[in-house]
């Protein structure tokens, strides 16, 4: 047999995520409730309108199972409730950023500058948190101190992210 193709592959991404959060956001209309309940509180009701205003035609029912999907997973969670005229109503809300996007087909071209000269500068940062969060040399501690580095990683940047535009 021989070979048609073949092209060495660098790793430059890493996704972090639980089985339990890419089973829940697998769904393109919850990954949408994700997005529409990050920073503000909404019932059912007003979820299903505002999938509705994007372009995810969903009956009440299918948002609210889609709603204890995405609780269960730990992506949202029930903030408040009120009662009015004997009924129950549940508003919901995340604190999780999900940032779905499509990058232009130029990015690499003209961003790659940036991106190396800022990788480098973070990379050297992160090999020194990798020495004092690494304490043991078991497959599992090492394991766990790479979650720890992007669970670092991933706090700093929803605080840089967050931030970018307070003034």
């Amino acid at each position: 047999m021989s070979t048609l193709l073949e092209k060495p592959i660098k790793v430059n991404r890493t996704v972090t995520t639980s089985i339990e959060h890419a089973r829940a956001i697998e769904d393109p209309s919850r990954a949408k409730v994700v997005e529409i309940l990050y920073h503000q509180s909404l019932s059912a009701d007003q979820i299903t309108t505002a999938l509705k205003k994007a372009g995810f035609k969903k009956a009440l029912t299918t948002v609210r199972h889609h709603l204890e999907i995405l609780k269960v997973s730990g992506l949202i969670e029930i903030v408040r409730i009120e009662e009015s005229r004997g009924a129950i109503t549940k508003f919901y809300s995340t604190s999780t950023k999900l940032l779905g996007f499509q990058t232009p087909e130029d990015f690499d071209s003209k961003y790659s500058k940036i991106i190396d000269n800022t990788s480098s500068k973070i990379e050297k940062i992160l090999k020194g948190l990798g020495s004092k969060t690494s304490k043991s040399k078991t497959k599992k501690s090492a394991e766990y101190s790479q979650y720890l580095i992007m669970e670092i990683m991933n706090r700093a940047m929803t605080s840089v992210l967050e931030n970018s535009g307070k003034k």
